[in-house]
């Protein structure tokens, strides 16, 4: 096997420098906003537009026809009806499906598509009710009510209500729309909602304390507490993932994971695990939370925390795909080393969310093997879940399989996968590069321009010149506004090196040293 890298620069100025950032209240590496990078390979930017001009008008006409968007209008007394779809989290596909919609309003205008927005933000903005509570089953009530909800606001939150679950996805369409259009309509509902959650939820006594049974609001969360500067939503972020391992209505002695609480994370405090465990979407979208924590407040007790939860994904529980979850039953993690081909789960949305944690280690640490994991899982274990047309899906992704479920559906009734993957994709630009007080990381491979902004507020703009993956030959064109010393750090990958991750979980058969040759100028560079 022959495995080559070939880098060429074409830089003004080119020079290593070194500097450190003591502050500690954020990332210290940062992503370069997927607003700045364009790809314009044939490979990166027909995904991304086959996402634009099939995928969301798609999956937007599914969620009609499946009265997902209905909801929101009986619920918003502007139509007669009553709850029609089939799980009480079906909200949430209309926000994502919206998230990925304000994404693509952000790089190319798109007036129809921001018309519809309007529209639908007009139909959640009626749905919710006076106080900022959201959440279309319990609002239409009735004998359509999905028996999930329990029988008043946050009674089976713990379980399977996804009261919360939705509305942290809402925050995060809501960010987005609002980036992207600078309309506050989405917002403004968002803010409301959030405000509720913190007069609801804390550890004040007349509150409610509860581990919220899918992660995802504390993501939204942190993104609503980013663009708003509210520091109560980063607070709420932090309560709910330290919830996690007080209920005391489990038997931590069973071997069940529903009656241990391990199917939600729920079976130990969020710093005390150290094994992936359960449900794996919920999991690592709890990982990616408690990674945004740690970067944020600062949390080493988180830091050290996902650590652990990483070396154990990545040494014990991966798919070769770098995809995760290997039961299905619940959706769930197996145990160390249980990683079947046939009996493989694999979920869509737990490389998504894969992808999502790892980039954060990354902008932890600054450490390439992050990235490692990320571009196997999203090469082969998300890519995998949508077809070349952008209108057909894989939820669970097995590695081998008979003539059953070899093909991709349409829709689902649980539809979560394909409503991910149409936010998720036009974020991708968004994970290429990085920039940190050391200087400029390329993560990722794939031809692109891109608009650079240093710490020190200088532009450098960038062309990468590839046909990765499917060759390994790249150039790389730098032209800083002014002279500039700046390091540039190139992502060698794992494999390169005959090693396909960063464990000792898998191994080429053969061990042949990778040639990485890098020029800069038409100079040659000596590693």
């Amino acid at each position: 096997m022959k495995k080559t890298l070939v880098i060429l620069f074409v830089a003004r100025v080119l020079a290593a420098c070194k500097s450190t950032d003591s502050n500690k209240s954020d990332y210290q590496y940062k992503d370069v906003p997927f607003t700045n990078v364009h790809f314009s390979d044939n490979f990166w930017a027909s995904r991304i537009e086959t996402i634009r001009s099939v995928t969301v008008p798609f999956a937007f006409h599914k969620c009609e026809e499946t009265y997902r968007i209905d909801n929101f209008a009986v619920a918003g007394k502007l139509m007669e009806g009553k709850f029609n779809s089939p799980y009480p989290f079906d909200d949430s596909d209309v926000y994502k499906i919206m998230e990925g919609a304000a994404y693509l309003l952000a790089v190319k205008e798109d007036k129809a598509l921001d018309m519809y927005m309007d529209s639908l933000i007009h139909l959640i903005g009626a749905a919710q009710e006076p106080d900022g509570y959201l959440y279309t089953t319990r609002t239409i009530g009735g004998d359509s009510q999905h028996p999930w909800a329990g029988s008043k606001r946050w009674e089976n939150e713990r379980d399977n209500s996804h009261e919360l679950y939705n509305v942290g996805h809402m925050y995060e369409a809501a960010v987005a729309h609002y980036l992207a259009t600078g309309k506050r309509s989405f917002l403004d509902i968002a803010i409301k909602s959030a405000n509720l959650l913190c007069n609801t939820f804390g550890p004040e006594e007349e509150k409610i304390t509860v581990a919220p049974g899918h992660q995802e609001v504390e993501i939204g969360l942190v993104k609503l507490y980013r663009v708003t500067g509210d520091k109560r939503y980063l607070d709420l972020s932090q309560f709910f993932l330290e919830a996690r391992g007080k209920y005391d209505k489990y038997d931590r002695n069973s071997e069940d994971q529903f009656r241990n609480g391990s199917y939600w994370q729920d079976h130990k405090p969020v710093i005390a695990q150290d094994e992936a465990v359960g449900h794996a979407v919920r999991a690592t979208y709890m990982y990616a939370a408690m990674t945004d924590i740690a970067a944020l407040k600062n949390e080493r007790h988180f830091e050290n925390a996902v650590g652990k939860l990483w070396d154990n994904v990545v040494g014990k529980k991966m798919y070769i795909t770098g995809a995760i979850g290997s039961t299905r039953h619940g959706e769930a993690f197996g145990k160390n080393y249980e990683l079947p081909n046939s009996t493989a789960y694999c979920e869509t949305c737990a490389s998504i969310a894969n992808c999502m944690w790892n980039l954060r280690m990354f902008m932890l640490h600054g450490d390439a093997k992050y990235i490692d994991v990320l571009e196997r899982s999203l090469y082969n274990g998300v890519l995998s879940g949508i077809s070349l047309d952008g209108k057909k899906f894989f939820y669970p992704n097995v590695l081998s399989c008979d003539e059953n479920g070899s093909e991709r559906s349409e829709w689902f009734d649980c539809s979560c996968c394909p409503s991910n993957l149409a936010r998720f994709i036009p974020s991708v630009p968004g994970y290429v590069y990085a920039t940190s007080s050391k200087g400029f990381y390329v993560n990722l491979y794939g031809a692109n321009h891109a608009d650079v902004v240093l710490k020190n507020g200088k532009h450098v703009q960038v062309e990468q010149q590839t046909d990765y993956p499917w060759n390994g030959k790249i150039k790389l064109i730098l032209t800083p506004e002014t002279p500039e010393d700046f390091a540039v750090m190139l992502r060698i990958p794992g494999w390169v090196n005959s090693q396909p991750v960063p464990s000792d979980l898998y191994t080429y058969t053969r061990h042949d040293k990778g040639a990485v040759k890098i020029t800069i100028n038409g100079k040659p560079w000596i590693l």
